[in-house]
């Protein structure tokens, strides 16, 4: 049965103890946004903060990451099959995927930095792990235009969606340590044949995310001085130098204006002559307020967000198991489910889609603006809503399993066993905060990504000339969202 019924993956939502309040929040924070007037935008930095890592520590963290990940990928194959008791499934799926999205707000892309995905595929194409090595490891081919995108990104997402949840990869070690090959073998086939880091900047689903996310994050890699880049000729931070590697991303530092794309790999702290990159502080969302350009297949990408993290809550609430099975019997389904498993979650995820789409061209036909332009400029508010109801979510996997990742790293591979009905029972019911605790974490979360939306909408709609009843329609699609 593809959609098993487990009482440890399901969550009737948040009562309305802590429901009605969001709610009540939600209301006032929308008819704040569209009855206040907007004041002139901030300064965008507030100052240098600290140089980034780079070189022996990053080499060491890389190494560190990547030991980890070998041992995670061999417990996959050879340890036990029972998920519950196996490190790969419990570190992957349940810990490793919610605090690397966390981490966002305090370092931003830092985890493309010592994934262990591209620091294998540099060492097997480069033979190093700074990426210099010889120039003719690679073909070095301009990525083809179909792949000049983030689509290829979000695609991956939507199937690794569909593994998780349809054909149940987070329940099968072995599945998971393939999963990760898979990956493995992506990245370097892709550093093989193409320029720069393509794998990172179009195709990995993990990096795509971090990276829209990171235009919420209140710290980002930015000149220390922006006369010192502009005054650059050398350009070393994008081209390179005999002893650092080009930026894989192809950006020049003194010229990006958004994090999305950027890996925090250090090549371009090691190899600016001039000690001119920092991490420097902003405020929260700033970037995807007011310093982002706006660009179509991000926009999507970001719509795709809310997407997926809406899609995900909904598998978690009963009734959707329900659902798929009354599916099933309508369309004559085999008892795997699998065909009724991924309609519904074709349209699980079109809807809100459509419902944007829609939105955008009530908009249009309102205000007399041009529909592209307010699609790629007002998806920027999805953001810090798909972001908090990401963490809400894997919050509720961690905080319900989490404990029992205690005992896993006892035992990593489960060869002392796997434990009886009642002894997991006994840990499922061991979590890491309470009920009460958790309820109120998440309902923060989500009124708290409710408001850095507003903020984010009112911004957008400034520069678009927009105001009020105007973004009545945008404000009732983030608050339904």
């Amino acid at each position: 049965m593809i959609c098993r019924i487990d009482p440890t993956m399901l969550h009737p939502g948040l009562p309305w103890m802590w429901a009605g309040p969001v709610l009540l929040g939600v209301v006032l924070l929308a008819f704040w946004a569209m009855l206040r007037p907007v004041g002139p935008p901030r300064a965008a930095w507030r100052g240098p903060v600290l140089t980034p890592p780079g070189g022996l520590t990053l080499t060491v963290l890389r190494l560190v990451v990547l030991l980890a990940f070998l041992f995670l990928v061999t417990a996959g194959f050879i340890g036990t099959p029972v998920p519950s008791s196996n490190i790969a499934t419990v570190l992957t799926w349940t810990v490793w995927w919610t605090v690397v999205i966390i981490l966002v707000l305090a370092a931003g892309t830092a985890w493309c930095a010592i994934c262990p995905w591209n620091t294998l595929a540099v060492l097997l194409v480069r033979r190093s792990l700074g990426g210099t090595g010889p120039s003719d490891s690679t073909l070095d081919l301009k990525v083809p235009r179909v792949l000049r995108s983030v689509w290829p990104a979000f695609a991956m997402l939507c199937g690794l969606t569909w593994l998780e949840l349809g054909v149940g990869v987070t329940l099968s070690p072995v599945a998971t340590a393939s999963l990760a090959v898979v990956m493995v073998i992506l990245a370097t086939l892709s550093l093989a044949v193409f320029e720069r880091g393509a794998f990172c900047r179009h195709i990995c689903p993990v990096g795509r995310t971090l990276g829209c996310y990171s235009q919420l994050a209140p710290i980002a890699l930015r000149p220390r001085d922006q006369d010192v880049c502009d005054r650059c000729t050398t350009l070393d931070c994008y081209h390179g130098t005999p002893d650092t590697p080009p930026c894989p991303a192809g950006l020049t530092m003194g010229r990006f204006a958004q994090s999305t794309y950027c890996l925090s790999c250090g090549a371009c702290v090691s190899g600016c002559p001039h000690s001119n990159v920092a991490w420097r502080l902003r405020g929260v969302a700033d970037e995807a307020a007011q310093g982002a350009r706006p660009h179509g297949d991000e926009a999507w990408f970001m719509l795709g967000l809310l997407a997926l993290a809406s899609f995900h809550g909904l598998t978690m609430l009963p009734l959707w198991d329900d659902a798929v099975r009354a599916l099933g019997r309508l369309i004559g389904d085999s008892t795997r489910l699998l065909a009724s498993f991924s309609i519904a979650m074709a349209a699980g995820l079109a809807l809100p889609l459509a419902v944007y789409a829609g939105v955008i061209t009530v908009m249009a036909r309102l205000t007399g603006r041009g529909g592209r332009a307010l699609s790629a400029n007002l998806a920027f508010a999805v953001l810090p809503v798909a972001f908090t109801d990401h963490i809400a979510h894997n919050l509720t996997h961690l905080v319900r399993e989490g404990a029992n990742a205690g005992y896993v790293l006892l035992d990593p591979l489960g060869s002392h066993g796997i434990p009886d009905a009642l002894e997991y029972h006994r840990r499922m019911l061991l979590t890491l905060l309470p009920d009460a605790a958790l309820f109120t974490l998440q309902a923060t979360l989500l009124l708290g990504g409710f408001a850095v939306a507003m903020i984010i909408l009112r911004r957008r709609g400034q520069s678009l000339g927009l105001s009020g009843a105007a973004m009545a329609p945008m404000v009732l699609f983030l608050a339904a969202a």
